[in-house]
Parts: C-alpha cells; structure tokens; sequence
C-alpha cells in the first residue's frame, strides 16, 4: 500500500457502490484512514474484509435521523472527528416526468440526497467545530447546475445540496470549509438508469477516484463556498 506523509481521517456516505465504493478504495491506498456508511449489508461486509483496519465500515441509512446519531457517536467515540467529510450517498428517480413519479419516489430522493446530507451534517460537524478545522464536501451534480427532463427530483435535491452547502459555507468558524462537488459524468448504475447503454462511454468509477481523490485531498479553508467540479 502507497502512503502519504499524513493520514487523513476520511468520512464517505454511499461507500457500497460507484463512486464511493470507488473513493474508499483509493483512499485507503494512499494510506488515509476510511470510515463510511452505506445500506448494503452484503457490500459493507465486503469493504470490511477487503481493507480491514484501521477503516472502518457500518450499514446505515442516512435518511434516518436516528441511524446517523446512533453510527456518529461510535464513531466518534472510536476515531474522533473527520478531517474530510464526502456526503456522497444519493438516488435518482427512474426516468419520468414529474407528475408521473409518484409521492414516495420523490420523497426518497429527497430523504437521502437531502436529508441525508443535514443529518451527517447535524451528527458529525459539531465535532469538526470543536477543533476548528475539517472540510465537508456534499456531493452535487451536473444536474445541480441545470436541469433535464424526466430527472425533475433528482434535479430538486441537487439544487438543493448546493444552496444547503452555500449556506453552511457562511455559518462554518475560520479554519474550515464547505463546498459543493459536482464530479462529472461517470459511469454508475445511477448513470446507466438515466442513459442506459450509452453510460459505458464515461469514466469508470475507480478511474475517476485515481483523479479525484488527490483533488478532494488538497481542499482547504481557501474552498469554502465554493462550487467545485472535479478533474
């Protein structure tokens, strides 16, 4: 395993596939310490016998409030505050048009993609402002920059994420930061569900982290507010 000069304590939501299976992976090569979260039992007990200590992996569903407060207090009893904060974890609605998605549909995007990333926020950064420093990246999109047809709610959260993040940017001490993170087009089952066959033309998720990953680990107080796209 390759290692830096200095661990840094990374915390990734959505770690059970694309591009936060991905993020962790590559993390954990470069000798950084990875504690994430994701639904997948099957996926979470992977990530663990993969990489083993000292990364840490725990099943959680971070539009529970409840799940989140319960997974932060552990860990933060057991491995301090983040140093970098990936509010990664996300859905999409099946291609649609907004009056044909239903109720539920909208409401789960919203509850993970947004809710989600407050509850993180609300559990996890306390800590990071006790010690005055740690970045936090929420995740964004293209898609949170403008819009298409048939992904209207999926549209509605990212927008949201990124006016969320704007304003946490204004409500952070000196010393930290908060960005919004659009990270391009990759090809994910989340991708593929929007364009099908034709996502096998983008980046993969583990190349993209070998670009990505040193980007996110060069962020600093200098970022916060700031809307980012990565490499």
């Amino acid at each position: 395993m390759m290692k830096t000069t200095a661990r840094t304590k990374v915390l990734i939501t959505g770690v059970t596939r694309g591009l936060g299976r991905a993020m962790a992976k590559e993390f954990a090569r470069l000798g950084h310490s990875v504690v994430g979260c994701g639904r997948s039992r099957r996926e979470i007990e992977e990530l663990r016998k993969d990489l083993g200590k000292p990364h840490d992996f725990a099943m959680v569903d971070v539009a529970s409030d409840e799940e989140v407060r319960n997974w932060a207090a552990g860990v933060l009893k057991s491995h301090g505050a983040p140093e970098l904060l990936l509010n990664n974890a996300a859905v999409i609605n099946r291609n649609a048009r907004l009056w044909e998605v239903s109720a539920a549909e909208f409401s789960q995007v919203l509850d993970v993609n947004v809710k989600g990333t407050v509850n993180v926020i609300r559990h996890f950064v306390p800590a990071m402002i006790k010690r005055k420093a740690g970045v936090i990246v929420n995740f964004s999109s293209g898609w949170g920059r403008s819009t298409d047809a048939e992904v209207a709610p999926y549209c509605a959260s990212k927008w949201a994420v990124e006016g969320l993040t704007q304003a946490l940017a204004q409500e952070l001490p000196t010393g930290m930061a908060a960005a919004a993170l659009n990270p391009g087009v990759i090809n994910t089952s989340m991708l593929q569900s929007c364009f099908g066959g034709s996502a096998g033309s983008y980046i993969a998720p583990e190349d993209w982290a070998k670009r990505a990953v040193p980007y996110l680990l060069k962020l600093g107080p200098r970022d916060n507010g700031k809307q980012l796209t990565a490499p």
